[in-house]
């Protein structure tokens, strides 16, 4: 049987998306490698009180380690001395790698340079598979030279795919047979939750699960420009319909917990309040969840059957939410929607070129600081809903993607030493073939004032060229198909706004990687 630890934090972005329970992620891992016939043998977890985006070192933490087949609670402190005891556990996983106890490591937004070093160095050195997600996190490792078998950003991951996605990878990787456990309820489902209901209501989790809704009517909609396929239209306008009733049925369903109900609740609520659009899709999808809850944990408490309690929970709870959607909720919200992207579209009337400008130099500190996804993503779903494209969705794809992929190109072809060329290929491949993965850029910023400072000037350009051009694109969809995703006649218009975001982020970068190279090769006696 293979030996796992599993290594990491709650994170940044993680937090909002299961890494603040850390008893259910490793419910989920726990019943993926079982399945898999694999065990955790070592856990270094550190659970911060708020997103780390957010915490300082006097925020309160809790450190949890393995002990006897169960998730421990080693110490509880402040986030500055969980850090100093995680040292300690991070040593003695590192020596059970180097004695040939553990056959793998986990890791979600785990510390590869400082509290997380020495396992991860101890696991490179005896050449162990690694899976990880945290787009810096993954990237360090990938630089230090790990065996990264799966590699992914948080973003739009869940405790369940994450879990799946580790177990895949070493499935894989020691030719074991694996099916991956989807679906796991039951009838005091409700009850075993441990999280708060209140803490469960997240607005970037929510728009993140849905976005594959969006991209699928971005993609309707850019099919339908051909003139073979402009029936497509009619789909695009169903689905325009449907995704306040996508967000409902998520909302519900992450909010109550309860799984298939949640998702029935959803669905009921959002088809009475579609008219709301995608705020009132949220805003009634999260009373949905509320009711829904509260309607099972009633009923379990007075023995009801497990049937009918689904009955009155999806049914009950996501009538109740949709009426009030329907009559109270979904007129103020659609008025706020429209008002939003009012607000967009006349920022860009005055000045478009400085606005452009500005939401390319501002998106990179956003993303970073993990403002992106609690208020950039959510205006861009606004805009797709209205027209199917988005102005700062075009944005994000120049910006922060092909301005990542020049970076890590360029660290490809002019590497600054020898290791920086294979980690960075992973990360050019990603941002190109897929349109995410823009934290594969993060060590090479780091690392240099120049390439930093020329990720700002080239999201800057390329964002005054959207700005020109009033290209309207889509985000998180392959790079290569971004121009025939654009507003009606300016695919070839994106094209060179993301041509030259990638071209002058590689020019600036691989200069900086040339000048610092020259001086290594300077001698003091030359």
């Amino acid at each position: 049987m293979k030996k796992i630890a599993f290594i990491g934090s709650s994170g940044g972005n993680l937090f909002k998306q299961g890494g603040n329970d850390i008893h259910g992620m490793m419910k989920e891992i726990l019943l993926q490698t079982g399945a898999a016939d694999m065990e955790i043998s070592a856990v270094q977890y550190i659970l911060a009180s708020s997103s780390l985006d957010t915490a300082d070192p006097d925020s309160s933490a809790k450190l949890y380690t393995w002990k006897n087949g169960e998730l421990y609670l080693e110490k509880e402190g402040t986030l500055s001395q969980i850090n100093k005891a995680a040292v300690s556990i991070d040593k003695q996983i590192a020596e059970m790698i180097c004695a040939g106890e553990i056959d793998g490591v986990m890791f979600v937004s785990a510390e590869p340079d400082k509290v997380n070093h020495q396992s991860f160095q101890a696991a490179i050195e005896t050449g162990l598979p690694l899976a990880g997600t945290g787009g810096s996190s993954v990237a360090k490792v990938q630089s230090m030279g790990g065996k990264v078998l799966s590699a992914s950003g948080t973003t739009g991951t869940t405790n369940r795919t994450r879990a799946v996605a580790f177990t895949t990878a070493f499935a894989k990787e020691w030719n074991i047979r694996y099916q991956p456990v989807i679906g796991n309820t039951g009838a005091h489902a409700a009850e075993a939750l441990q999280t708060n209901i209140w803490k469960r209501i997240n607005f970037r989790g929510i728009m993140m699960t849905s976005l594959p809704a969006f991209i699928a009517m971005a993609l309707c909609l850019a099919i339908s420009q051909i003139s073979v396929f402009s029936s497509l239209s009619d789909v695009f306008d169903t689905l325009v319909a449907a995704i306040p009733v996508v967000i409902c049925a998520i909302a519900a369903k992450q909010v109550s917990g309860l799984d298939e109900v949640g998702v029935v609740a959803g669905i009921v609520a959002g088809v009475l309040s579609v008219d709301g659009g995608i705020i009132g899709g949220l805003v009634v999808g999260i009373a949905a969840g509320i009711f829904s809850y509260y309607i099972s944990i009633f009923c379990f408490r007075h023995n009801i059957p497990g049937t009918t309690v689904n009955i009155a929970a999806g049914g009950l709870g996501g009538l109740a939410a949709g009426l009030i959607g329907m009559y109270l909720i979904s007129p103020v919200t659609l008025w706020l929607g429209n008002l939003i992207c009012d607000a967009i579209n006349a920022a860009i009337g005055i000045n478009p070129l400085l606005a452009g400008a500005l939401a390319g130099v501002l998106i990179w500190p956003a993303i970073i600081g993990g403002v992106y996804h609690a208020a950039i993503l959510p205006i861009v779903l606004l805009e797709m809903e209205e027209a199917g494209f988005s102005f700062l969705g075009a944005i994000d794809m120049t910006g922060l993607v092909m301005v990542s992929a020049g970076i890590t190109l360029a660290n490809v072809i002019f590497p600054k030493d020898k290791g920086q060329a294979a980690a960075a290929l992973p990360g050019f491949l990603v941002n190109v073939c897929f349109g995410t993965f823009v934290e594969a850029s993060y060590p090479f910023m780091f690392s240099s004032r120049i390439v930093f400072a020329g990720a700002l000037l080239s999201a800057g350009v390329s964002g005054a060229l959207v700005g020109l051009f009033d290209v309207r694109g889509t985000a998180y969809v392959p790079s290569v198909l971004a121009p025939a995703m654009a507003n009606e006649g300016h695919g070839v218009q994106f094209l060179i706004c993301m041509l030259v975001a990638a071209a002058l982020a590689f020019v600036i970068t691989s200069f900086a990687n040339l000048r610092g190279n020259g001086r290594k090769s300077v001698t003091p006696g030359s």
